[in-house]
């Protein structure tokens, strides 16, 4: 890192850490009934159970439609687990978890943020992306959540970042099995923390594939392809191990194969029911959920019943395929929503035109420019550029095919603050231009 990054870099931490610090202690020591952060309620209900020795299940009947005392996998295991073993630790005090929880994060996200931006472009582009991260206001309010939500925004910067260095002019070393082996330990955490994440691998391996096998990166070609496979394998072996595991647990427990989580039915379900007509509703009544399952499906394990929502699911989509797709296009307008709405709360409201509504402008203004600009940019920087995009795309069509929400997006956003960097350094130049005091050449030192 040059000269005086490093002194930027830590007040961007100092900043982000206390804007996290802040809104741990303004959500406190209790669960509160909060916009958008409603799961919180049952990771923590889940973690007292798991603590006190009765394992993934809860006390009394609980959303979607696990019985009381019944095993559930809905909800992520790491997760929980993490959770669990703080309550164990230091007793069940959530405001501990949040201010741990918001620490950690407050340093890592613009930290990777900072690392993938100075791949692609200049320190003063990464530096301002890690600051653009720290500031936005969406990232501050879920790392005090407990939810998944943060965590899993920094392990999916940090399956990128590493990818991303697989490509770098310094290959050779950057390709060395331990780099493979953290690769492995990080789609781990992203998939234990959200198993969507599971759609999104097969896009990044064919990406490195490819890159890989470019010219500037081969020096052997056979070697190489050696190389990629044993990695490749390598990383996918540590990801197995990291999930089988809870494979081993469903199957024990429900007496069926589940390899992780069982949601997908029921987002997929509920995402595409009769009910929202040709109009997509992202939140319907609390007590809808339940009464939408058919009375044929009660009593199934939750695994039968996930299995037999995403079956009725797609017979709705084969009933109803214009429908389905004006379903699709009304989660696309939900899932890129940065104007207020009538039946958003006031806190909601301000958060989205503060952090989306501000940045999706640049977003786009620094994702244009870079790809018109691809001739100034080296090729491995211009390869890092597209696998955030893929990712991006991936990460959303899954959503916008099955049921989503606003905060389901927070990843991509987090993806593509290295373009509101470039986007923010390019205003600020041309803004001093102006004004006749010329811009700071772009490879210039700070």
């Amino acid at each position: 890192m040059r000269a005086r990054a490093p002194g930027q870099l830590w007040i961007v931490f100092a900043v982000s850490v206390g804007l996290r610090l802040a809104a741990a202690f303004y959500f406190g020591d209790h669960i509160r009934e909060l916009p958008g952060i409603a799961d919180q309620r049952s990771y923590d209900e889940l973690a007292r159970r798991v603590r006190d020795g009765y394992g993934f299940s809860f006390a009394v009947g609980w959303w979607p439609a696990t019985p009381a005392g019944q095993p559930t996998a809905h909800w992520s295991f790491l997760y929980v687990s993490l959770l669990a073993g703080i309550y164990r630790l230091l007793g069940a005090r959530p405001l501990i978890v949040r201010l741990l929880q918001a620490t950690a994060v407050g340093f890592l996200q613009p930290y990777l943020t900072w690392k993938i931006a100075r791949r692609m472009f200049d320190d003063r582009v990464a530096v301002t992306a890690a600051a653009a991260s720290a500031v936005y206001v969406y990232f501050i309010y879920y790392s005090a959540a407990l939810m998944t939500e943060a965590l899993y925004i920094v392990a999916v910067l940090w399956v990128l970042d590493l990818v991303c260095s697989l490509v770098e002019p310094d290959g050779v070393r950057q390709r060395s099995m331990m780099t493979w082996l953290w690769l492995g330990a990080a789609l781990g955490a992203a998939v234990l923390l959200r198993q969507l994440f599971v759609l999104c691998i097969p896009f990044i391996f064919g990406w490195v594939a490819r890159e890989l096998r470019r010219p500037r990166t081969l020096t052997h070609p056979r070697a190489t392809s050696v190389s990629l496979f044993r990695g490749a394998a390598l990383a996918m072996v540590i990801l197995a191990l990291c999930v089988l595991p809870w494979t081993f647990r469903n199957y024990r427990t429900f007496g069926e194969f589940v390899p992780l989580n069982t949601n997908s039915g029921f987002a997929f379900f509920w995402g595409n029911h009769p009910v929202h007509g040709y109009r997509f509703k992202p939140l319907l009544e609390p007590e809808q959920y339940g009464a939408l399952i058919p009375d044929e499906f009660h009593g199934l394990s939750e695994a039968q019943l996930d299995r037999a929502l995403l079956a009725r699911g797609l017979q709705f989509v084969e009933a109803e395929p214009l429908r389905y797709l004006s379903l699709c296009a009304g989660r696309l307008i939900e899932y890129i929503k940065f104007w207020p709405a009538p039946d958003s709360s006031p806190t909601s409201n301000v958060a989205r035109l503060l952090s989306f509504g501000f940045a999706a402008p640049l977003m786009v203004m620094g994702l244009i420019s870079a790809f018109r600009a691809r001739s100034e940019l080296d090729t491995a920087c211009l390869s890092c550029a597209r696998l955030l995009v893929l990712v991006a795309i991936a990460h959303s069509a899954a959503y916008v095919l099955t049921w989503t929400l606003v905060r389901y997006r927070l990843p991509v956003d987090a993806l593509l603050m290295p373009f509101v960097g470039s986007a923010v350094v390019s205003i600020t130049d041309r803004l001093k231009t102006l004004r006749g005091i010329g811009p700071i050449p772009r490879n210039a030192e700070i």
